[in-house]
């Protein structure tokens, strides 16, 4: 028997101590909007969010992510707001990825 929170986290005590105990619906969160797109190194989809009570507020209503399949062990995604550009912190190390993706990657991605 599970119960669920205003703010849409479902609390459900488990008998298995691996299986966490407070979780989010389906129906909460984002959907990708149409189909993923192929980049070179991965893909892009739209995000809509679906509509359910917000956990922190001011959710942004249409997100992009961007994935990469950078080496066959180094899988990286990031979500930005398409509409608004917004400052990211500069890194002297962390370099805009170059190159094609992983031909034989150790992980499964599922959107």
């Amino acid at each position: 028997q599970s119960t669920c929170s205003l703010r849409g986290c479902c609390w459900s005590p488990q008998s298995d101590a691996n299986v966490p105990w407070c979780f989010f619906s389906p129906n909460h969160g984002y959907q990708v909007r149409g189909s993923e797109r192929s980049t070179e190194a991965g893909f892009e989809a739209t995000l809509d969010r679906l509509p359910s009570p917000s956990l922190f507020g001011n959710d942004i209503q249409t997100v992009l992510l961007t994935a990469e399949y950078q080496t066959n062990n180094r899988f990286r995604f990031k979500i930005t707001d398409p509409n608004a550009k917004r400052f990211e912190v500069p890194h002297e190390h962390v370099k805009p990825f170059q190159g094609s993706k992983a031909s034989n990657p150790s992980y499964n991605v599922e959107v």
